[in-house]
């Protein structure tokens, strides 16, 4: 199985970005209310998507950590395949203060780590330099300071390494910042629900203070354009008078 080339998903991120930020600048500009529709219901998509995404790793946590640990050491089998790939594993670690999915031993699953007899790799028993415990006296990041590592007694790894598994890492994340990231969907909830509440204002002048201020932030992006839209249409009813 190999990893996740982290490229890939980059490039998709882009096209989906790409799409809703020319539909809803050209929308605008052309005053075209089907591109504005579509970029209203995408960003009202993507937000349910995210929520429902949410709710359902909350009520199955154990599901979700079997997949996220088949994704870590899948990636870790495939470490020195790819840069981009070995890049995001270790900001992944450094950030988190971790090693493998749920300790060092599982290095044991690349080919260049491993420990076993038929390795001959001299990173053989290592682990990757972004779990090495950062020495605040050194300027340069010593690359190969995790060889040899594990060849030593369990009891010194935490000397040198990280010990904490990269889902431990992430897992005892999330409590203490539990109440963040409720608020943050609490809050685009109730703006979203405001928005339907307040209603849609005629006025081209008041429009144009609120452009102002909101377009610099994504989570206005429907309040603006339903506003749009709501102008276009008042203006082409008042044509036919």
């Amino acid at each position: 199985m190999h990893g996740i080339d982290p490229v890939v998903l980059v490039l998709m991120v882009g096209v989906v970005m790409f799409t809703l930020g020319f539909a809803g600048c050209v929308g605008a500009l052309r005053e075209n209310i089907c591109l504005l529709n579509f970029f209203c219901s995408a960003i009202v998509l993507i937000f349910f998507l995210e929520l429902a995404v949410a709710v359902l790793a909350f009520l199955f946590q154990d599901w979700v950590r079997d997949r996220f640990r088949e994704f870590f050491e899948s990636n870790i089998r495939s470490y020195r395949d790819d840069i981009d790939l070995q890049n995001l594993i270790d900001s992944l670690q450094k950030a988190n203060q971790c090693c493998g999915a749920y300790g060092p031993e599982d290095w044991d699953l690349n080919v260049y780590f491993n420990c076993s007899g038929a390795s001959y790799s001299r990173e053989k028993c290592g682990v990757p330099f972004s779990c090495c415990v950062p020495d605040p006296a050194q300027k340069v990041v010593n690359t190969q300071c995790g060889y040899d590592v594990r060849t030593q007694l369990k009891s010194k790894w935490d000397e040198s390494i990280f010990t904490k598994g990269c889902i431990q890492a992430l897992e005892g994340w999330l409590p203490r910042n539990i109440y963040i990231v409720a608020g943050v969907f609490i809050a685009i909830s109730l703006l979203q629900w405001l928005t339907d509440l307040k209603g849609r204002p005629r006025d081209r002048s008041i429009w144009k203070k609120k452009e102002k201020n909101l377009l610099a932030k994504q989570i206005f992006g429907i309040f603006l354009a339903r506003t749009l839209i709501s102008d276009i249409e008042a203006v082409k009813a008042g044509h036919h008078f």
